[in-house]
């Protein structure tokens, strides 16, 4: 499948969790973020706003952001484990 986007990694200094920045690939505008959310005890993404997504980019995201949500508690686990 092609990809729209591309997945950046931002620092996110103090913090346990990651930030990324999500990009447009054909012009490098910053389509919104993905950030660790309290509430949720996971990772959402925030668009910026007035920007649109078709489904192969909204999967992509959905995707990336369940694999770094895992990620989290894999690390989380192997920590305790140690």
């Amino acid at each position: 499948m092609l990809s729209w986007i591309d997945i950046k990694e931002i620092g996110n200094p103090g913090k346990k969790t990651k930030r990324f920045w999500v990009l447009s690939k054909e012009t490098g505008d910053t389509l919104g973020y993905i950030e660790w959310y309290v509430p949720w005890r996971k990772y959402w993404f925030a668009p910026s706003a007035d920007t649109g997504f078709e489904w192969v980019c909204m999967r992509e995201i959905a995707d990336f952001i369940e694999k770094a949500t895992k990620g989290h508690y894999l690390k989380l686990k192997k920590k305790s484990i140690d």
